[in-house]
């Protein structure tokens, strides 16, 4: 009997000699990278929902009343400055003018007889003068019937884009009716919406490269010219607790068209933002925490502070330090307080690596 407890004790020796190896061997082979966090200078970019406007965007109006009786151009067509666009049934004008016409040729041939009389002492200089306006009275009168008559003409007050039209041929148009609208896009300006805190922000660290703009499009795409911002309105929204910026982007290629939306991409520049790799971090109830590594290679987990998320990476606003040593990968085969092994990478391969593993 004796024996045999002798032989489980020997045996139950193996057994726990056998596991205290084995994870002394799995301990030994936990070894992960390691790094610190860097101090780099960066931009990025905010991002504001903005509206696109034409730098001219205006309504065509009739001028006259009358019937609509041709149309030249087509809906969405370009046209060019003092192109004829609408013409307005012009026969009533037409007439006005021939008689206009007629009573001026009647009074400049009074004032000249009237003209002859005085010089012969026929009769006085007053009644040249009362035959003179008279002329100059009825060559007014042609003036405004010509006036009228050129408005039944509608032209392209600059070149641009027609609209749709709200009237059709033979539609009877009253003074004022819109007929369509026409945008100027050769340049385009964009409206954006800026809180009062990043108004003061802007204002207060303002260099002239934060003018300098982009222009990410409704497809997620960036428009291939860049904006500057020109102008801020003077006055504050009330409700919203905004400011209206607007910047100037040339559309050399037409693309932009009045009224669509995207986003602006404003510039801010960090100088010696602390950036480590978001990798490295891990949340506990919306906080984030990163692995912390001390001098006997025992792992802390420490909370941090995000100030900019930039693609695959974070801006630390406090929380760590240049000097600390992070752990970049593993955070779910670690627990804290638990000692490992490192092997420590600069930051430089760091970023390396991500950019290979992103670019495939």
């Amino acid at each position: 009997m004796n024996r045999y407890i002798v032989l489980i004790l020997v045996f139950t020796a193996v057994i726990q000699a056998g596991c205290h190896s084995k994870t002394h061997e799995v301990e030994k082979m936990l070894k992960l990278p390691v790094t610190n966090p860097s101090l780099v200078d960066t931009t990025i970019y905010k991002e504001y929902v903005c509206q696109i406007r034409s730098i001219n965007h205006i309504d065509i109006r009739s001028q006259e009343k009358g019937y609509l009786q041709n149309i030249y151009v087509d809906e969405g067509q370009y046209v060019q400055k003092g192109q004829i666009m609408f013409r307005i049934m012009p026969m009533l004008y037409e007439a006005e003018v021939n008689r206009s016409q007629a009573e001026v040729n009647y009074a400049q041939i009074e004032y000249q007889n009237t003209l002859r009389l005085a010089d012969s002492n026929i009769v006085s200089r007053n009644e040249v003068k009362l035959a003179k306006a008279k002329w100059d009275k009825e060559k007014a009168d042609l003036s405004f019937a010509q006036t009228h008559l050129s408005f039944t003409k509608i032209v392209a007050p600059f070149s641009g884009y027609m609209d749709r039209f709200h009237e059709r041929l033979g539609s009877l148009i009253d003074e004022g009716d819109l007929l369509t609208t026409l945008s100027d896009n050769s340049k385009m300006w964009v409206y954006f919406n800026v809180p009062e805190a990043e108004y003061l922000d802007y204002k207060l660290h303002h260099k002239e490269e934060m003018n300098l703009v982009k222009l990410r499009l409704a497809n997620n795409e960036e428009f291939n010219q860049q904006g500057k911002v020109e102008t801020i309105e003077a006055d504050f929204n009330n409700e919203t607790g905004n400011i209206a910026f607007r910047a100037t982007f040339n559309n050399p290629d037409r693309i932009l068209r009045h009224g669509e939306t995207g986003n602006i991409l404003m510039p801010i520049y960090l100088n010696h933002a602390l950036v480590i790799p978001q990798k490295s971090t891990f949340e506990i109830l919306d906080k984030k925490y990163v692995y912390v590594v001390d001098d006997q290679h025992v792992l802390h987990a420490k909370q941090i502070t995000v100030g900019v998320e930039l693609p695959h990476f974070y801006v630390v606003s406090s929380g760590l330090t240049e000097q600390d040593r992070i752990l970049v990968e593993g955070i779910g085969k670690v627990n804290d307080k638990m000692k490992i092994e490192t092997d420590i990478i600069p930051f430089s391969q760091v970023v390396s690596e991500i950019k290979s593993l992103h670019a495939e």
